[in-house]
């Protein structure tokens, strides 16, 4: 059995097999981890019922009986095929116990060594969450700010010493900026975090930088002692003119949004539209009337001349109208975080001689 050195695990991205049941593995696993579990759900079940009847003794009898013949052999031509392509894979169990031990012992049968780690799925997670508070003590928070539309996640995506939150929990903070795939389980959100901190301290950076975000960003949220954390570090803001901004929202919201509906216009302007439902209380009735006028016609330019800047209309009145007096509001009650504030290059310039 490894001595669970996990460490070694999260800076190798070493891969994984977790041969918990897929129940198990949906609520939440690892990076670089595949489901290939040695029993199914209903399995799992039924192993369960009988361990609290008649003990483990009759439980594993029960377990080889189900797992046996043509099915053991596809577990282990499963596994063994994964190893063949990653022949540094671990494999593990909810505690390192007897699943992963009879797998491990399968494959050895057939010639086949991999390592398990001790402790299972709970001691690595159990790890993973002490990284991310441990964590705190190693490095000190940079948080960049600045209105909607600013480059905030270009700007993070040209720091080596910078973490992604919100790529990472696979959320935009715009209702319009929304993705059609799915935010991962609180467990993988913080499992990836933790892989994140890990690897960027290895590098031996003092100060890591984040985009400014709300302790929940989407359906998941920090952990409560780093949000902590990072809500007292100083803000730079990143200043870009209203025309910039445009353009990028504009990438974000429609060139973007229209391929990840595979250019199905109609499907991409009722979650546009149903977006500004959502806000129209906000932006008061007038308003919201002018906002879905201006996207109706720039739908209908769209349509009918193929052309695509009239979008531009309604997004300037959005940022303008709705996102800007929101963040003044609140960037205004946190002024004394406020450390820099400049466009792209001059925050490259003031981190890269930043040391205080």
């Amino acid at each position: 059995m490894l001595n669970s050195n996990f460490r070694s695990i999260v800076l190798n991205s070493t891969p994984l097999i977790d041969v918990r049941a897929p129940a198990e593995f949906e609520k939440g696993s690892f990076p670089h981890s595949v489901n290939l579990p040695l029993i199914n759900d209903k399995q799992r079940h039924e192993i369960g019922v009988c361990y609290k009847k008649l003990g483990n003794t009759e439980a594993l009898k029960l377990g080889h009986k189900l797992i046996n013949g043509e099915v053991k052999e596809k577990r282990v031509k499963a596994w063994s095929d994964f190893i063949k392509v990653n022949s540094d894979a671990k494999l593990f169990c909810f505690r390192g116990g007897q699943r992963s031990k009879i797998s491990q012992e399968w494959l050895s049968q057939l010639g086949y060594d991999i390592e398990r780690f001790k402790g299972g799925y709970k001691a690595f997670r159990n790890y993973l969450l002490n990284e991310i508070e441990e964590s705190c003590n190693h490095f000190k928070p940079i948080i960049i700010g600045g209105h909607t539309g600013s480059g905030k996640t270009i700007l993070l995506k040209k720091l080596e010493n910078s973490i992604d939150l919100e790529s990472l929990a696979n959320h935009r903070g715009s209702s319009f900026g929304k993705k059609t795939t799915p935010q991962p389980s609180q467990i993988n959100f913080e499992n990836d975090m933790a892989y994140e901190l890990i690897k960027k301290l290895d590098r031996g950076f003092k100060y890591l930088v984040f985009e400014d975000e709300g302790k929940h960003i989407g359906r998941v949220y920090i952990p409560n002692i780093f949000a902590e954390y990072l809500s007292k570090a100083p803000l730079i803001i990143l200043e870009t003119p209203m025309i910039q901004r445009v353009d990028i929202t504009f990438v974000e919201y429609v060139l973007e949004a229209q391929k990840l509906y595979k250019n199905n216009i109609e499907q991409w302007s009722d979650v546009i539209l149903g977006a500004m439902h959502r806000i129209r209380r906000r932006l008061g009735g007038q308003r919201y009337k002018l906002l879905c006028e201006i996207f109706d016609n720039a739908l209908d330019e769209q349509i009918q001349r193929g052309s695509m800047d009239a979008h531009k209309e309604w997004i300037e009145l959005l940022l303008s109208e709705y996102y800007d007096p929101m963040y003044n509001y609140q960037i205004q009650k946190r002024c004394q975080q406020v450390e820099f504030r400049g466009s792209a290059e001059e925050i490259f310039e003031y981190l890269s001689k930043y040391d205080t």
